[in-house]
């Protein structure tokens, strides 16, 4: 299942402030609720308990959004990955708060989980929500979206699984539309950007960014 070559890792571990309530979830909550890396294709079965449609959720930041999908999609499974401290702690909380069975946490590299826990054909989708643009041209090699990454994950997508994809970084959003374009096992659900679906909650960070006239580019497409 392993190709030869790995990326640029599109993230850097920084020592950021961790609250106490976030590393009390870290200790308590993250065995209850946290996957532990295997270089195995994961078995959803035994994870979720039942039969269900798996969603990826790439990067998935502080969990806000992510529970939140989680918690209106209730037929459906999600596994979220993300390697930073404060944002696993808050997620592992929300799941604990609402109570969520639909929902799984991985601190983990999403390329090596991707590469070596997902089978060829298994997701019903994938989510990458407002990636780290990596602004300066120096380091655009360290951005997620590139071409062998999505070839990846392209293929870890059932036949008419999606992907879903939304920055407000628009030179980003121009790049991203090019390498899903040139992916041949995928397809736009639009002529070039898409609406954004009910399903994706506006974040605050996401408000902000649209009253100061930054506007959101989502792209939806689908594995052929």
């Amino acid at each position: 299942m392993n190709i030869s070559r790995r990326p640029v890792r599109s993230y850097v571990l920084r020592q950021g402030r961790i609250s106490p309530a976030q590393e009390r979830a870290l200790e308590e909550l993250l065995p209850r609720y946290g996957i532990a890396f295997d270089a195995r294709p994961i078995d959803a079965m035994r994870i979720f308990g039942r039969e269900a449609p798996l969603v990826l959720e790439i990067g998935s930041g502080m969990g806000e959004t992510t529970a939140a999908i989680a918690q209106a999609r209730p037929d459906t499974d999600f596994l979220a990955l993300e390697v930073h401290g404060p944002g696993v702690g808050s997620l592992l909380r929300r799941i604990a708060e609402l109570g969520l069975t639909n929902l799984r946490v991985m601190r983990h590299d999403a390329y090596e989980v991707i590469d070596q826990m997902i089978g060829d054909a298994t997701l019903e989708g994938a989510h990458v929500f407002f990636p780290d643009p990596w602004p300066k041209k120096r380091h655009h090699k360290r951005r997620l979206i590139q071409s062998p990454f999505v070839a990846l994950l392209a293929r870890r997508l059932k036949p008419g699984g999606y992907l879903h994809l939304a920055t407000d970084w628009e030179e980003y959003g121009a790049q991203m539309l090019q390498v899903l374009t040139a992916e041949p096992l995928l397809r736009n659900d639009a002529s070039t950007y898409s609406k954004r679906p009910a399903y994706r909650p506006l974040t605050k960070f996401e408000a902000r960014g649209l009253k100061l006239g930054h506007p959101v580019r989502e792209l939806i497409f689908r594995r052929a």
